[in-house]
């Protein structure tokens, strides 16, 4: 190790240079920092306070192999173990997708249009369960998640204990029309983040998402890429009470496509653009034929 000094302002000057080859001056700043607040009791926020500060050796141990996992290309939220969602967080690895600020979005847009404290609410694909646990919380709804992998059921199991969170758990594979008649069928609002990325979009991805996010939550194939869209509509018809409301978030290059396969199933569909003005979530009102 050749940081000169254990003195927090070293360390930053030192590994931000480091991180520098891989990131961008602003993002090294900030990921420094990160790296400090969590191995250290100081908030990030006040890490300027205590520039003279000096970390004892197992500190900056740490603190120098989580530079080399992020030059490594290792999500700061894996190293961590955490990631935040709203007013949350959640615990992540290799089993669960990194909660996204889309993803944040659409549970914004979700809580907001609700008015009630009595709707039934699914989670299709609950993955770390950031969805479905925020929502609980923000909204009191009796709230229900799915997801086809046992180790992201545990994931998100703990994260709705962390957080003190009322969510019912199942394990079932949406695809699977047999297993469909474990749910009820009057869901007030159906929401999902299914897979949506084609393989050939993996060039588009950065290396740290492709080698650490799971991969049977992110890739569907390039010849059938709106299957879970199909599967979850189709659900969604069965198990959507009238005037309930059906959420996605999507693929910004299939926008039209994916809104042309649910107005098979329903009348109305409405795209919706993220932050970034990007087509990414579907508004779908259940007034059937």
């Amino acid at each position: 190790m050749k940081v000169p000094s254990n003195k927090i302002s070293v360390i930053i000057n030192y590994y931000q240079t480091l991180l520098e080859e891989l990131f961008s001056k602003e993002e090294s700043a900030q990921l420094i920092r990160d790296l400090i607040a969590n191995f250290t009791s100081i908030k990030r926020n006040e890490i300027s306070l205590y520039f003279d500060k000096r970390v004892s050796e197992s500190q900056l141990l740490d603190i120098h192999f989580g530079v080399k996992d992020l030059l490594n290309n290792k999500p700061l939220q894996h190293i961590i173990g955490y990631a935040p969602c709203l007013d949350y967080e959640f615990i992540v690895n290799e089993d669960v997708l990194i909660p996204r600020p889309e993803t944040e979005e659409l549970v914004d847009i979700i809580s907001k249009s609700i008015n009630t404290k009595t709707l039934k609410i699914l989670d299709i694909g609950t993955g770390s369960g950031c969805i479905a646990i925020s929502l609980q919380k923000l909204t009191s709804a009796n709230v229900t998640a799915i997801d086809i992998s046992k180790d992201a059921l545990k994931i998100a199991i703990q994260n709705a204990k962390n957080n003190d969170a009322n969510i019912e758990f199942i394990e079932l594979d949406i695809l699977n029309k047999n297993s469909w008649h474990k749910l009820d069928n009057d869901f007030d609002i159906i929401v999902s983040n299914p897979p949506y990325v084609r393989n050939l979009e993996k060039e588009l991805m950065s290396k740290n998402v492709i080698d650490f996010d799971p991969s049977l939550a992110l890739f569907v194939e390039d010849n059938n890429p709106l299957i879970f869209y199909k599967a979850i509509t189709q659900f969604a018809k069965l198990h959507l009470k009238d005037r309930g409301i059906l959420w996605f978030e999507i693929n910004e290059y299939l926008g039209q496509e994916t809104k042309e396969l649910i107005q098979k199933h329903f009348n109305t569909a409405e795209i919706i653009k993220d932050f970034r003005g990007k087509e990414r979530f579907i508004r779908v009102r259940s007034w059937k034929f």
